[in-house]
Formats: C-alpha cells, sequence, structure tokens
C-alpha cells in the first residue's frame, strides 16, 4: 500500500536520509511488524517466534491475532509491545548495575510498555514510581502494573514539576517523551494527519520543559534516558545537546550489533539511536542515555512522627500472614478498609511518595478488611507474589477463562466451597468464590472484556484461539 505523507515532512526526511529516502518511504507502505514481550515469571520463552534482537524477551508474531481473546494476556504474562522501544532495555543494562536496588522513575509510563519492561528488569529490591500526568491514562497504567504483578511498583498521577521536588531521589529516570509521533505514521494514521511543523516546534518546546521540570529529581551520577518515537532532529539530537548546555550532563555511549540495523547519531557531542522501519523490524523510534555529572544528593529521610502510611495491626497482619511467598520482605499498611504490602525496605522513601504526590496504587493489594474478615483482592491473585499454597487453585480451558474474564457465570471442577484462584495454563486470572451451588465472579468490572464474546466466539475457530502459550 503506498501513503501519502505531508510535503513538508517528505521533504525533511529527504534531507534527512539523503538516497535512503526512496526505502524508508517505501517502509512506510508496508504493514507494522507485531512484537510481543514475555513476563518470565509467568511464562517461559516461546521457543517457535523470531527474537526482537536487543532484548532477551522480545518475539515477533506473524501476524496480528485477537489478543483480547488470550486469556494469558489478561493475566499479565505477555504485553503487546512495539519492538523498537524494547531497545530501553540495552540503554538499561549497559548504563547502570541492575543487580543493585535502584530507585527508577518511569515519567511518562501509560499504558504501561515500559513501565512493565523496567520492572522486569531491574532488582526485587529496587523501586519503581511509573508516573502518568492524565488521570484516565494513569489507571490504565495502574491496571496493567497490577496485571504485570511485580509489587515494587508504584503508580503515580503527577505533573513533570512535582516529581522535580524531589531533589536527588532517582537512580535512572526514563523520560519517554509526547511527541509528534512520526515513527507511528504507518501504525496510526491519525498521527499523520495531526502532523504540522508547527506541532514539531510546540513538541519540542514542551519536552524540553519535562527535562527542566524533572532534572533535579535524579541523583547525581544518575542516567537519564530520552525517547521519542518521531523521527526530526528537533524533539532528539537537538533536545540532547540543548541539555547538555543548560545542565552538567556527559553521553553514554551504547555498544550496537551491525545486525540490528540500528542507526547511531552524533550531535555536539551527544550520542543518539534511531530506528528506521526500512533498516529495523520495527517502527520509528529515537534513544538516548545520559548520565548527570552535578547537582545536589538527595537529603536523608527520617520516620515522620504522624506517618501518611498507617502500619496494619497484628490481627490484621495475621488476616493475610501466609499469603506472600516471602512476608518478610514487605510492610503491611492500611489505608481505608485496604490492606497492602509495601516493599520493607524503601518505607522512608514511599513515605515521601505518598505525602508530596497522587498515589494511584502501590506496591500490591492484598485484601479489603471488613469484620475480622479478609477478602483477597485482584492484585493479589495477579501478583509474582502470592504464595502458591495460599488458596486452591482451579485451572479453566480457554472458552470458559473467556467467560470469566467477561465477568459471566463459571462452573469450577473439583474445588472446594470459600476463595478460588481462576487459573488459565497456569497463569492466574482472579478470584471465584465457590457457594454450594455457584461460583461468585469477582474480576474487577472496570478490567472485564467488553466485546460481545458470542460473536467473536462464532467468527473464530474455538479450537484455534490463538494463546502465546500453546
Amino acid at each position: 500500500m503506498s501513503v501519502t505523507l505531508p510535503a513538508s515532512f517528505e521533504t525533511r526526511m529527504q534531507t534527512q536520509l539523503g538516497d535512503a529516502y526512496a526505502a524508508f518511504a517505501q517502509a512506510l507502505g508496508q504493514a507494522s511488524p507485531i512484537s510481543v514481550r514475555v513476563n518470565q515469571a509467568k511464562l517461559p520463552l516461546p521457543t517457535g517466534l523470531t527474537p526482537v534482537p536487543w532484548t532477551q524477551t522480545g518475539f515477533y508474531l506473524p501476524s496480528r491475532p485477537s489478543f483480547t481473546l488470550d486469556p494469558l494476556l489478561h493475566g499479565g504474562a505477555y504485553y503487546v509491545q512495539e519492538a523498537s522501544s524494547m531497545f530501553l532495555e540495552q540503554a538499561l543494562r549497559q548504563s547502570v548495575d541492575l543487580s543493585e536496588p535502584l530507585a527508577v522513575l518511569d515519567l511518562c509510563g501509560a499504558p504501561g510498555g515500559k513501565s512493565t519492561h523496567i520492572a522486569s528488569l531491574i532488582s526485587p529490591e529496587s523501586l519503581l514510581v511509573a508516573n502518568e500526568v492524565i488521570k484516565a491514562r494513569a489507571n490504565i497504567l495502574a491496571e496493567n502494573i497490577q496485571k504485570w504483578g511485580s509489587g515494587n511498583v508504584v503508580v503515580t498521577n503527577n505533573d513533570p514539576s512535582h516529581l522535580g521536588q524531589l531533589t536527588g531521589f532517582f537512580d535512572v529516570m526514563v523520560v519517554d517523551a509526547p511527541c509528534s509521533g512520526e515513527g507511528m505514521f504507518r501504525k496510526d494514521p491519525d498521527a499523520m494527519n495531526e502532523w504540522s511543523e508547527a506541532n514539531v516546534k510546540l513538541c519540542c518546546e514542551r519536552q524540553r520543559r519535562i527535562l527542566m521540570d524533572v532534572w533535579d529529581a535524579l541523583k547525581p551520577g544518575g542516567v537519564l534516558i530520552y525517547s521519542t518515537c518521531t523521527y526530526n532532529l528537533e524533539e532528539n539530537e537537538e533536545n540532547l545537546a540543548w541539555l547538555a548546555r543548560q545542565q552538567e550532563a556527559e553521553p553514554i555511549q551504547l555498544q550496537l550489533q551491525p545486525e540490528w540495523g540500528v542507526t547511531e547519531t552524533q550531535l555536539e557531542g551527544m550520542h543518539g539511536y534511531r530506528f528506521y522501519p526500512h533498516k529495523t523490524q520495527g517502527e520509528g523510534f529515537f534513544l538516548a542515555a545520559v548520565r548527570k555529572t552535578g547537582g545536589e544528593e538527595a537529603r536523608t529521610f527520617k520516620k515522620s512522627k504522624r506517618p501518611f502510611l498507617v502500619l496494619a495491626s497484628k490481627q490484621e497482619k495475621a488476616l493475610v500472614q501466609d499469603w506472600l511467598k516471602e512476608p518478610q520482605a514487605w510492610e503491611l499498611v492500611k489505608h481505608k478498609e485496604i490492606l497492602r504490602a509495601l516493599p520493607k525496605a524503601w518505607m522512608l522513601e514511599l513515605e515521601q511518595l505518598y505525602e508530596n504526590l497522587r498515589v494511584v496504587y502501590g506496591g500490591i493489594e492484598l485484601a479489603e478488611v471488613m469484620k475480622n474478615n479478609a477478602k483477597p483482592l485482584p492484585a493479589l491473585a495477579l501478583s509474582q507474589h502470592l504464595a502458591p499454597d495460599a488458596f486452591p487453585h482451579a485451572g479453566v480451558d480457554q472458552v470458559t477463562a473467556l467467560k470469566y474474564l467477561h465477568r459471566e457465570d463459571v462452573v469450577l471442577e473439583n474445588s472446594a466451597n470459600g476463595w478460588v484462584l481462576v487459573q488459565f495454563n497456569g497463569v492466574a486470572l482472579g478470584w471465584g468464590k465457590k457457594l454450594q451451588n455457584r461460583v461468585n465472579n469477582h474480576y474487577p468490572k472496570e478490567w472485564r472484556i467488553r466485546m460481545s464474546l458470542d460473536e467473536a466466539l462464532k467468527a473464530e475457530n474455538v479450537e484455534g484461539l490463538f494463546t502465546l502459550g500453546k
């Protein structure tokens, strides 16, 4: 298929690419590659798929299936993510020691591709703050974080300037900045329709403001990873060169494999990495990493006399004491009726986050406590830290799993009365409560599959329904 590109965009790219422009334009007329990234805490890596070469857990699919009809997606066993953006893994592996306990910020986190990727790469002793400035998108981010199940993640809904007030808090900051979206033209025609020279200028100015607003929150010696899904120099190389003129920052040069097809660039000593669709199997993408060489250290946090995070009582802790694999690693706090597990090693820092930011979700929501009874919550079912023997399991087939995810009544065979963990192919989906002659479906209403299953299952060959776990 051919695409009609904005005339001034064509002129820009002809100047930028020279003789390679024809191949670039031709690539934009081809179908976008389909790729996923696997959550190894929940699913083994597939053996029959082509790997995305710059990540250990990414794979290309031969065609786009109906992901909605794969229960494993809903269980957080994998994430559908554009392949180029998985290059974040190389930036992290090559610029920081991922075995260390790190405080990491994903500033523009929704819908969750990079946040879940970071969560899989950092150590269990680390803390990730996944932020999103738009409230509705922050809720989607929180949903995807819960499904991924890492536990050491806090989701916030704040302007970058609020996070910038946490002086020297973060070892690593990832800024996947809002951009003009040129790299998404073949995937999202709306991006092409909205493109203009004026919008490029507007995005460039916004990106610089974001970088300045959040810069103080990075520790001296800390790493900033900056990325966009656009091609132009203004939003990429020129922004990095501008940052280096404003602040004390030095480039981090990454090692590339020739077969990746990634284009390394340099402007005023700052290195950048570009993905063009005629050279790599992915969409347009830019990434650069810099190290902060000056700035203020974080202040020492002290225990508050009136903490925002109120510890659970002994009786409340006793209700859930057998639910987590390593209970000693978690501090249990209670807010309203919700009992939550937070990483014990980070409690002083978490107190600062909860006091100073709008926290949408944090840690693991374990239970709703009422009258000395604990009702397990969806995040616990999906958590990587749920003790395997804490609750009875009920394995279901794909059609039953889809009905459960649609919030329909389901039958759970051979399970005792009480709370039951509903699973598909060994991956937890959520809770059912078995009563004498029925099962109450406790899958969250806001997460349910909204498409008509009757229509979908008629259209699909039920036996041939896609699942990554096959």
